[in-house]
């Protein structure tokens, strides 16, 4: 129990390290809280800073979903402990406590949450994404199709229950992150990929 509890306060931790503004700092860019549209993730990173903070702060997302799994995975832990794990890492990236609780949307953890738990619900959601994206043109509809589908990736796949429950959770955070961006898709006032903000 106690292995259980602490593997779930690390994953936490580690969701709270922001790649986003550690990388700005490093390099000495804007934070990215501070600048564009105030997310700290990779999209608003490229604004400010470039391909190359972008990419590294994309891949550190990732990895914030994918180590505390794959740890929970590893010590083989029951599905409840792996799933909470997966969702306490999430949520550090949302609500990170070294960063006043003011994190990212979650999109890229999510997705290193999902490569760590099953490979293919991994491979579905970037499928689905890169589907949406190229057809429509706009980020934020890619990543509600393709956080809605996971969990019935997941019910395909024959998860546990404890872990389809997490990715519900955390799906529904990521809706909630993006209700400014579901508002302006219905209102037709959503940037597309490829075209400057207005």
């Amino acid at each position: 129990m106690l292995l259980s509890l602490g593997l779930v306060l690390a994953s936490y931790l580690v969701g709270s390290l922001s790649s986003a503004v550690l990388i700005c700092r490093v390099i000495g860019a804007p934070d990215p809280r501070e600048s564009g549209s105030g997310n700290p993730g990779a999209t608003n990173v490229l604004r400010s800073a470039g391909k190359a903070a972008a990419a590294a702060t994309l891949l550190g997302d990732i990895a914030n979903g994918v180590v505390p799994v794959l740890l929970a995975k590893h010590f083989d832990l029951v599905p409840w402990v792996v799933g909470g794990c997966a969702c306490a890492a999430f949520l550090g990236h949302l609500f990170p406590v070294f960063f006043g609780f003011r994190g990212g949307k979650g999109v890229a953890t999510f997705t290193g949450v999902l490569f760590a738990l099953a490979p293919l619900m991994g491979a579905a959601f970037c499928a689905i994404w890169l589907t949406t994206a190229a057809i429509f043109r706009y980020s934020s509809l890619a990543a509600l199709l393709a956080t809605a589908a996971a969990p019935l990736v997941g019910l395909a796949l024959g998860l546990p229950g404890a872990i389809t429950g997490a990715l519900v959770i955390m799906a529904s955070a990521i809706f909630w992150r993006h209700r400014a961006n579901i508002s302006r898709l219905i209102a037709g006032t959503e940037s597309r990929i490829g075209k400057p903000k207005v």
